[in-house]
């Protein structure tokens, strides 16, 4: 039986299938424009998120795209901090809340102000307090591998082995996590952070090698550019194809996706979730006769 469990507020939170994460940015310049709301917005999508069947919702105030402006913690918290109000005003306690940043002193200021979960596109590598500061809050850490800063990290794809160099990083740094106290892991490969398009695609097709972590694995590709620059369209024109990569993901192990359509999410969890519920893990032996052949025997 699937189970995947979180530690919100104090609560043990079970659930029974993937997750989908919403995204909701109060930013100007995320690369998908749709996501783009301000605070009385960013209520009003949650809710939506809400009634489509969110399990978690994301919120961000930093730009995180290739080659993003460099925007300031007070600026980050001007932006975040009347979001969370707002969300809270109008969905309540009904959904956790994330809150994506990778600085210590914002994710601080965000649980204060009602966020349950931190979200460290930096893997904690841009601030080194933040580990220290997500054991003392207590909360679930997402941990998402990448190299140096949304500006830069591009320019950081040289692997000798994307897999194995992706899921050691990952590895050492649940080892200093578990170190200080913090439970609630998930782990992120960062599709589309310091990664070229083969690269991501190559994570992907070896998901499941990251189940050997022992957390949670969340899964960040919605509307991504190794979807709209391998097909050659725009974010506006790849909802199709992000849904089919996720039912891939999910195949491959993802426990979370983290996406910008929630309904269409939903609807692929479901769909895998039948076909989950439906395989048999034991073989069916069939016997098939034939008049005029011998009688032969299928193992399925």
């Amino acid at each position: 039986m699937y189970d995947l469990t979180l530690k919100i507020r104090g609560e043990l939170r079970i659930w029974t299938r993937p997750l989908v994460m919403g995204i909701i940015n109060v930013t100007p310049d995320s690369f998908y424009a749709d996501s783009r709301r301000d605070t009385a917005g960013a209520a009003r999508q949650a809710v939506s998120m809400l009634h489509a069947g969110c399990d978690i919702i994301d919120l961000g105030g930093y730009s995180s795209r290739p080659g993003a402006d460099d925007v300031s913690a007070e600026e980050e918290c001007a932006r975040l901090l009347p979001a969370i109000k707002a969300i809270r005003e109008a969905v309540g306690e009904a959904v956790p809340l994330s809150v994506d940043t990778f600085r210590a002193s914002v994710a601080e200021a965000c649980v204060k102000a009602g966020a349950d979960i931190i979200n460290d596109i930096s893997g904690g590598d841009l601030d080194p307090e933040m580990f220290n500061t997500v054991a003392r809050l207590g909360v679930p850490y997402i941990l998402m591998h990448t190299r140096s800063n949304p500006a830069e990290m591009q320019r950081h794809t040289d692997y000798g082995d994307v897999v194995a160099e992706v899921l050691g990083d990952l590895a050492f740094k649940i080892d200093k996590l578990r170190q200080l106290g913090v439970a609630d892991i998930i782990a992120d490969p960062g599709f589309g952070f310091a990664k070229t398009l083969d690269q991501n695609y190559e994570l992907m097709s070896k998901l499941s090698a990251f189940k050997a972590l022992g957390c949670p694995l969340l899964v960040g590709i919605s509307r991504k550019s190794m979807i709209y620059k391998e097909l050659g369209v725009t974010p506006q024109e790849s909802l199709n194809a992000t849904t089919a990569l996720h039912m891939a993901a999910l195949i491959n192990g993802a426990d979370i996706l983290r996406v910008h359509d929630v309904k269409e999410a939903m609807e692929t969890v479901r769909i895998f979730s039948a076909l989950q519920r439906n395989t048999s893990h034991e073989q069916s032996v069939i016997t098939v006769t034939d008049v005029d052949k011998p009688k032969r025997t299928m193992i399925i």
